[in-house]
Order: C-alpha cells, then structure tokens, then sequence
C-alpha cells in the first residue's frame, strides 16, 4: 500500500475546508439563476412602458392586475387568484400650474397636487404667502395665517446618511400640513418637495384631511425644490408678495380592485404561511418604477427561482401584489382581514418597497430571539455583499400582519438616489438598471430560502 504524501493531505485537507455547505451552494445557484435567467427586467418593462402609473382606481391598475396574475400563472405555482378590495379613485385632471406673483412680474415654478387634495376654484387661488419649516411654527403663527397660502418648507437633512430617515423627519408636513393650516383659515397650502437634491420635479404623495369637514378643506400642492429655494428667496426680498396655484383634481367613488395572489404550497407545514411582496399601485406623475414595480416584480422572481429550482417549500410560500398602498393601504389591511377571517397563520413576511436599487440588506420587525437567530446568516450573504442586518420598518404593507409569532422583514437597497425618484415623474424605466434589480430579487430569494429551512423560535 503506498503512503499518501504530505503534498496529497494537505491537498486534500484544503478541498474539506472549502468544501460548501448546501445553504451556500443552494444561495450560489439563487443568485446565479437571478443573474442569468431571470424575467423580473422584463416584466417591469411591461409594468412601466406598456401599462404605465397604476394609481388605485385607475384603467392601468386594473390592468396591471391582470397583467401579474397572467405572468404569475405562467410560472406553474399550486395557485393564483385575485382577493378583492375596494380603493379610492382619485383624479388628478389638468396638469396643475402655479407662478410666483412679484410687482406684476410673474414667474412660474412646477408644482403637483398632492394625492386627495380638493381642486382650488376654477380660477386658482392667489393669496400672500407664510413660509414655515413645519407644523409646530404654523402652530405658533395660530391665525396670523388666515387668509394666506401657508408655505412648508423644512428640508429633508443632509446629514443622515440614512435616506428614510431624513424623509420621516419632514413628511409630515406633506401628510398633515393642510389640514392643520386649514384650522387657522389658511387657504390652501405648499408644501417642498421630499427631495434632498435640488431640481424641477415636485413629488406628489398622500395627504389627509383627517376628521375635518369638508366645507374646510383647502387645496394643498407640493413644488419642486427649486421652486422652493426661488419662493423662500423671493420671500426674504418682498414678504408681501403673492403666490397662484390652479388645480382641477377630483375625489371620484371607490372601485373594485384587487390584490394579486400565487402559491407554493408547503410540503411539511402548509399550514405555516411566508409571504413577499410589494404594492402594485403607484403614483400616476409616472411608470412607477422604483415605486413599487421594482419590488413587484422581484417579489414574482422570487417564487419563479424557487420553482425553477425544483424547490420544494416546507412552508406555503406566497407572492402577494398589494393594491392600494400609495393613497390608501387597503390591499394590506383587506389581506390581513382574510387573513384573520380564514384563521390562517403566518411566520414570516418581507417586502420590497424602497427602490431598484443595489441590495445593502434588512430591517427586521421581530423579537431578539429570532433576530439573533436571522443575524447568525450573515455569512451566507457576505459574498454577495449584502452586510445589513438590522432592527427596523419592514413594510407598509405587511404592518397590518398581526399574526401571533410573526417575523417581518424588509429589504434595504442603497437609498443614496431613491428620494431623486420618490412620487416624481422621473420615477421611469430608464431609472432601473437590470442587474441591481436582479441582484435585489436574489437577496430576497435567498432569505426566503433560510427562513423556509430553519424556521422561526415560537414561545
């Protein structure tokens, strides 16, 4: 019998050691397949360049809905259906028009209506102006702002090296701010884009009234942060010059919709529900790309993966297309209604909803125990540079789950750019670069593949 030499040993030593475990080789061929056969590019070329802005109510999200569900279907899972769901039906009309009224001399600046904002009179509304950086000086201020159009503009803070959290900090005003300056006899409001570069695109979004009554309700509109800067320098110059806004949206009677559903159906513990998603629904200024096409179609990727993989799920997995998010969030809250009408259990949730972009990770709504126990993947990720692993917002969407033990997750792209395309009109295709979105319907795939194996700690 001849001696294995010392070289042979540590040869094949070496083999062992780089040996791969088969979470590593199953995340490998994950990303391999999202890299090399995925479909989620193309599907969103449909979404944005076909079909277009799905604002809830309208003829493209109908659309849209049909759209998915065909595609869906074409993957070959267990099931696919439609939940229904009744949405606002918001219209925007005309595109809106506003300039900056300084001794006779007029000079335009771009500016959208806010989602569910009233049209002002067919005329428009001009009226002096009051700059604010938020609710609380405007509070403050009480009814020196009757009268006048109130001008919020706090900036999104540069400092935080967190995008979303800078947005957090001043969307309030864009949510709120009419209806607080419409208790002081304001007569309509406009409100700085959320944005933190400067450019002509303002950024619509969803506004509320709250409990006032109609008969009080003021028109309210976003400008671009340009327009912004131009207005407040304006201000500083001549406080008492005006400012004319017109707008012609509408409040038309809810609509059938609905969320598009598809299932794999687990094989050990089918009775244990995993969803992924992102919301169908988006602004109408655009295609809606980054918001929310992008994390529609790499939440479909995900379960085409796992199908085509020949992945057979210990839990039901499913993909669900939530209608509504944008100016609503019915589609959620009727998911979770069903949910809970049907008994049903879910452990685990993740959602797409903060861009295209290149994967950086997850936040996690979940106890200690089981953020300790997702943590210990890291490894597995770091490969493919995914490093983020924190405590955080999951989803808009999967917030309404209130499963017992429940485990939320959602995914973190970079989102140095994302606030360039937020609810604007440049929110297009052309936004989209093909691998990013690819490498982001892997991540996604890869952490439902874990969570499917491993489970979660129940008390």
């Amino acid at each position: 019998m001849k001696k294995t030499s010392l070289l042979t040993i540590l040869f094949l030593s070496g083999l062992t050691a780089f040996a791969q475990t088969p979470d590593e080789k199953n995340i490998k061929s994950i990303y391999k397949a999202a890299l090399t056969n995925s479909k989620c590019y193309t599907w969103l070329e449909y979404l944005s360049n076909d079909i277009g802005g799905r604002l809830s109510g309208s003829t493209n999200a109908a659309e849209a809905v049909q759209y998915t569900k065909n595609q869906l279907e074409s993957i070959g899972l267990d099931r696919v259906y439609l939940q229904e769901v009744m949405v606002p039906h918001w219209v925007r009309g005309e595109k809106e028009t506003a300039y900056i009224l300084d001794n006779k001399i007029k000079t335009e600046v771009p500016i959208t209506a806010l989602g569910g904002s009233i049209a002002t009179p067919k005329t428009g509304v001009t009226a002096e102006v009051i700059e604010v950086q938020g609710i609380k000086e405007l509070n403050e201020l009480g009814a020196k702002v009757k009268g006048k159009i109130v001008f919020f503009n706090r900036p999104m803070d540069p400092e935080n090296v967190e995008t979303f959290k800078s947005y957090g900090g001043c969307v309030d005003q864009r949510y709120a701010g009419a209806k607080e300056a419409a208790k002081f006899g304001a007569v309509g409001t406009i409100v700085r884009s959320m944005n933190l570069r400067l450019d002509d695109y303002p950024h619509t979004g969803t506004q509320s009234y709250g409990d006032l009554p109609k008969s009080e309700y003021i028109p309210t509109a976003a400008i671009s942060t340009n327009g912004a800067e131009l207005l407040s320098k304006s201000l500083k110059k001549n406080p008492t010059l005006k400012f004319y806004f017109k707008q012609s949206c509408e409040q038309l009677p809810d609509v059938l919709s609905h969320n598009v559903i598809g299932e794999m159906k687990g094989t050990e513990n089918p009775q244990n529900i995993m969803i992924v998603g992102g919301h169908l629904d988006s602004w109408d200024l655009a295609d809606g790309s980054h918001d929310d096409g992008a994390g529609v179609v790499q939440s479909m990727e995900v379960v085409r993966i796992l199908k085509n993989l020949g992945y057979k799920p210990k839990n039901t997995i499913r993909v669900v297309l939530f209608m509504n998010e944008e100016n609503g969030g019915r589609g959620g809250a009727m998911y979770e209604e069903m949910a809970q009408k049907n008994k049903e259990n879910h452990i685990f949730a993740l959602e797409s909803d903060s861009g295209g972009f290149s994967p950086r990770g997850f936040s996690f709504e979940t106890d200690d125990e089981n953020f300790k126990k997702i943590e210990s993947y890291k490894g597995l990720f770091e490969p493919y540079l995914i490093h983020s692993f924190v405590k955080g917002h999951s989803g808009s969407d999967i917030g309404h789950l209130t499963s017992k033990t429940l485990v939320k997750a959602g995914l973190k792209p970079d989102s140095q750019r994302y606030f360039d395309y937020h609810h604007a009109a440049n929110d297009k295709f052309d936004a989209i670069n093909k691998r990013e979105l690819e490498l982001g319907a892997a991540t996604m795939a890869s952490l439902v593949y874990l969570i499917d194996q491993n489970g979660i700690l129940t008390k």
